[in-house]
């Protein structure tokens, strides 16, 4: 067993949809370095002597149910007390179930491939974002068949500022109900390709658009912070509270922060997305 680690989460996505009006539900994640799950093992083996026990300081991350059927489909025992801790709310569209069984897998010693391990945590809760990958941002991935749909090119350097606004929204796995945005995809990898930051900035914004209107999110302030604070787009959890603007490096004005908290958005964060070069 493995002592402790940290694996980080995202901060909503960048598309998500349908890839036609009947194909599979899709998304280009956002990976948040500055916040993650974390998790220790604390040996033993679960309450009473057997089993398996999640200590989660009430956060309820993931179930023993859960992470016993993720175990199983991976071929590993995943036995003892075990210590998670999430730096984001649940239902905030920041992958916190998701990196919370991957911490487990990673504390029972799972070194795999990122695909099957992907796979296991569909078979455990029906659906999976791609934080187990190298660069997830990279994927138009099938969240709830785990398959990756298309290679994407690097992003260029992205500036992220954001929160959490309205209530937590955990993701339904049976949950269907999301736009069409095949048409967002060949103009996707254009803008990546080109490193046109304007052009992913209004992709994002797009996608982020269709899923409010689709889902009835009136209210949401997010599109009028961005026309305030001047950025190039927004994003958000499109079954999440995350909400995001999306920045190039160096533009994002100084009091950009406070105009979220104002707004009413909380855990306010700031990083960065995207390659370096």
């Amino acid at each position: 067993m493995t002592a402790s680690l940290r694996v980080s989460g995202h901060f909503g996505e960048l598309l998500q949809g349908r890839i036609g009006p009947d194909g599979p539900v899709a998304l280009v994640t956002l990976p948040c370095p500055v916040l993650g799950v974390s998790g220790r093992w604390l040996g033993g083996s679960g309450l009473g002597g057997t089993g398996l026990a999640l200590h989660g300081a009430g956060q309820r991350l993931t179930t023993p149910q859960r992470a016993r059927r993720m175990a199983r489909a991976l071929g590993l025992s995943l036995r003892g007390r075990f210590a998670l801790r999430a730096e984001m709310e649940a239902g905030g569209g920041a992958g916190v179930s998701t990196a919370a069984l991957a911490v487990l897998a990673r504390l029972a010693g799972f070194d795999g491939p990122p695909l099957d391990l992907a796979r296991a945590c569909i078979a455990a809760e029906g659906a999976s974002d791609p934080l187990m990958f190298p660069r997830p941002e990279r994927l138009l991935w099938a969240s709830r068949a785990g398959r990756v749909l298309a290679e994407l090119p690097p992003l260029p350097r992205l500036e992220i500022l954001g929160g959490f606004f309205g209530p937590p929204r955990r993701t339904d796995p049976a949950d269907m109900r999301f736009p069409d945005i095949s048409d967002l995809i060949a103009p996707w990898h254009a803008a990546s390709r080109f490193r046109d930051i304007a052009a992913i900035g209004g992709l994002a914004s797009a996608s982020a658009a269709r899923t409010v209107a689709l889902r009835g999110l009136s209210g949401d302030p997010t599109p009028g912070l961005a026309r305030e604070t001047g950025a190039l787009g927004w994003c958000i959890g499109h079954t999440g509270a995350a909400r995001g603007l999306i920045f190039a490096p160096g533009t994002m004005p100084r009091d950009a922060a406070l105009a979220l908290r104002r707004a009413g958005f909380r855990n306010v964060v700031n990083f960065r997305a995207g390659e370096t070069r």
